[in-house]
């Protein structure tokens, strides 16, 4: 089955919406069927593993692997660049869209929030929510239990600190950390010569590469 143009609409448009419509609930349980099956897959069954993740995601980019079990609301709101990688227990509350660009590496335990409920209490009896598009950019590595909340995006080349709340946006080119999550500095020349602290990167990979 494929998604309905006006669920998706609906689920991307911005506003408050009631996530209790029938034809919303009939998509969403086709797409937990794709999700288990792919949960389901053996680490030899790779092929069957992309082909599943094609049918489950909006974008599953080339060379892209998302290492089971991956959690997800929709799957299909979610855009998956090319080489990109997650670690086990990625979830995904992507009721909204979710854009994760190439090359970018996501720890264990992280989790990417699109949606929320409003404040008002006879709102949320009514069982509404809202949505707003998360996108995280190039080449982006998010430490181990990072978690993005709606409508934050994260530009190229930047690095979250482990245990991260990112709350609001964070530019390119930068190591940011912190609950919530806040710019700790630019990556600049110190990266060049060292890994991590006091590490010197060894040969042959202290040879600087340009990054597009």
């Amino acid at each position: 089955m494929t998604v309905p143009q006006r669920v998706l609409d609906t689920m991307n448009s911005g506003l408050i919406y009631a996530c209790d419509d029938e034809e919303m609930i009939k998509a969403q349980q086709e797409q937990m069927e794709l999700l288990y099956d792919f949960n389901a897959t053996r680490p030899s069954q790779m092929t069957q593993r992309i082909e599943i993740a094609r049918q489950l995601l909006g974008e599953f980019g080339e060379d892209a692997y998302i290492e089971p079990p991956l959690h997800a609301n929709w799957g299909c709101n979610t855009y998956f660049g090319a080489y990109a990688y997650a670690n086990f227990n990625l979830t995904l509350v992507d009721d909204g869209e979710v854009h994760i660009g190439e090359h970018t590496m996501i720890g264990p335990n992280c989790t990417i929030v699109t949606t929320g409920h409003p404040i008002r209490p006879d709102l949320r009896e009514k069982i509404t929510q809202y949505s707003l598009p998360v996108t995280i950019g190039r080449n982006v590595w998010l430490g181990a239990n990072v978690t993005v909340l709606p409508g934050v995006t994260i530009g190229d080349n930047s690095v979250i600190g482990a245990c991260s709340l990112v709350t609001k946006d964070i530019p390119a080119n930068v190591v940011a950390f912190g609950q919530p999550c806040k710019v700790y500095r630019e990556i600049g020349e110190h990266d060049d010569v060292y890994y991590w602290r006091d590490r010197m990167i060894n040969p042959p990979y202290d040879q600087r590469h340009s990054v597009a």
